[in-house]
C-alpha cells in the first residue's frame, strides 16, 4: 500500500492538533515528534504506542480518539473568522529565528503581514507604568528605528509597550504586537485602536494562545519567549526589580540575543532592571545610533534604508535632548544631515548675521566631542550615524 504524503495543510493541522492537546507543551511535543519521526505518525498511531512514548493519558486518548484534530479544525475556522491565519512549524512562513529557541511554539495565530515575522526586530519592552522619561524615550527610539527599517517587537501592553507600537506608526514603521491572550482579544480594551493600526500600516498580531483565550495573568510571562526570539536584540525601558521584563531580557540571554537598555536615575525604583543589566553587560543606549552600532553587518544587510531617509533625517532620541544644547550648537546640529556632509563655508554662509565664525567653530568643536557630529576630509561635517 502507498503511503501519501500529506499536504502542507494537513500537517500544519497536525502541527495545530498538537499544540492543542490536553497537558502536552511545546517541548514535550516536539520531543513527540522526534520520538517517531515525524508529526503525521503520530496520528497514524495507536492507544497503546502513543501511551508507551511517555505521554499523559489524558494527551494520548486526546490524539487517538481523534479530539485533537477535531480541535485544529474548530481552531481554524476560529482563527479565518477572526481575520487572522495559522503559521505552524514546517510551513515556509514560520519565522527561522522562533525556531532557534527552546521551546519554539508550535503553531501561531497571525492578523496582518507574515513575512515582517522573519525579517530583523527589535524588542522594546519595559513597566507598564513608565515616567515621562520612561514614555518618551520608548516612543522616540522606536521611531529613530523604525524609520530606518527596523521591525519592532512588543506586547502591546499598557506604557512601554504602547509607547514602542505608537512610535512605530509615527514613523510610517512596521511593528508587531505578541498577545498573551487570542488574537482576537485585543488587551488591553483601550489599545484596540492602536491594534488596528498595527495591521493597517503592515504589522501584525500574533498569538501562540487559541483564539477566545482570555488575558490570564500567567499567559504574559508564557509569551514573553517569542518577543525576545523573533528579535535580534531585546532594549530595556525602565523596570522594576520584580518585574516581567525580567523575564523577557533572560529569555533574550538564554536565546543569545543582544540585550539593551537605557540607563535611568538611581533614586528611581523603575532604573534598578535597566541600571543592573548595564551593570551585567547590557549595551548602554542613549540613541539609536547605540543599537544601529551593536548589529552584525548581516543583519544591517537584511535592513535596506527607507526612502525617506535620502530627504529626510528624523530627529533621534537621545538621553541629551537637542533642546538642552546650548543655542550656537543648536543651531549648528539643525543644518547637518546623517546622509549628507556640509562644508564648513556653506555653514558660515548660512548662519551669516546668527553665529560668528568663532561661535560656529566652538560648536563644531564641542558637537564633535560630544559624538554628535563627524569632521570628514575637507572640513566636512555630517550628524553622527
Amino acid at each position: 500500500m502507498t503511503v501519501v504524503e500529506p499536504t502542507t495543510s494537513n500537517r500544519q493541522r497536525q502541527w495545530l492538533a498538537l499544540s492543542l492537546t490536553p497537558q502536552l507543551g511545546p517541548t514535550r511535543g516536539r520531543r513527540l515528534v522526534e520520538h517517531f519521526g515525524d508529526v503525521e505518525r503520530i496520528f497514524r498511531a495507536s492507544l497503546t504506542e502513543l501511551e508507551a512514548s511517555g505521554l499523559p493519558a489524558a494527551s494520548a486518548q486526546s490524539i487517538a480518539l481523534g479530539k485533537s484534530y477535531e480541535l485544529a479544525e474548530d481552531e481554524m475556522v476560529k482563527t479565518a473568522q477572526a481575520g487572522a491565519k495559522i503559521v505552524a512549524i514546517g510551513d515556509p512562513e514560520y519565522p527561522p529565528r522562533l525556531m532557534e529557541i527552546y521551546d519554539p511554539p508550535l503553531a501561531l495565530r497571525v492578523r496582518g503581514d507574515v513575512s515582517i515575522l522573519s525579517k530583523p526586530g527589535m524588542a522594546v519592552v519595559g513597566t507598564r507604568h513608565p515616567t515621562p522619561y520612561g514614555l518618551g524615550m520608548a516612543e522616540r527610539l522606536s521611531c529613530d528605528l523604525a524609520a530606518r527599517g527596523v521591525i519592532i517587537l512588543s506586547g502591546l501592553a499598557r506604557g512601554v509597550d504602547t509607547a514602542a507600537h505608537r512610535g512605530t506608526i509615527n514613523a510610517r514603521g512596521k511593528t508587531v504586537a505578541v498577545f498573551g491572550t487570542g488574537v482576537d482579544e485585543i488587551y488591553p480594551r483601550a489599545n484596540k485602536k492602536l491594534a488596528e493600526q498595527i495591521v493597517e500600516f503592515g504589522g501584525a498580531l500574533i498569538s501562540e494562545f487559541p483564539t477566545g483565550t482570555f488575558p490570564a495573568p500567567q499567559n504574559f510571562p508564557i509569551r514573553n519567549r517569542i518577543i525576545s526570539g523573533l528579535s535580534v536584540g531585546v532594549l530595556v525601558i525602565e523596570a522594576g526589580e520584580y518585574s516581567g521584563t525580567r523575564i523577557t531580557a533572560r529569555c533574550a540571554l538564554e536565546q543569545c540575543r543582544e540585550v539593551f537598555a537605557v540607563p535611568g536615575n538611581v533614586t528611581n525604583k523603575l532604573s534598578w532592571g535597566p541600571n543592573t543589566l548595564i551593570k551585567q553587560g547590557a549595551k548602554l543606549v542613549a540613541t539609536w545610533e547605540d543599537v544601529w552600532e551593536e548589529l552584525g553587518s548581516d543583519i544591517r544587510l537584511q535592513i535596506p534604508p527607507p526612502e525617506a531617509l535620502a530627504t529626510e533625517t528624523p530627529q533621534a532620541a537621545s538621553l541629551f535632548d537637542q533642546h538642552e544644547m546650548p543655542a550656537q550648537e543648536r543651531k549648528v546640529y539643525a543644518l547637518l544631515r546623517a546622509d549628507e556632509s556640509m562644508h564648513i563655508d556653506e555653514l558660515i554662509e548660512k548662519l551669516d548675521g546668527r553665529l560668528s565664525s568663532a561661535e560656529i567653530f566652538s560648536a563644531l568643536f564641542e558637537l564633535e566631542m560630544a559624538s554628535k557630529i563627524r569632521q570628514m576630509p575637507g572640513k566636512y561635517y555630517v550628524r553622527s550615524m
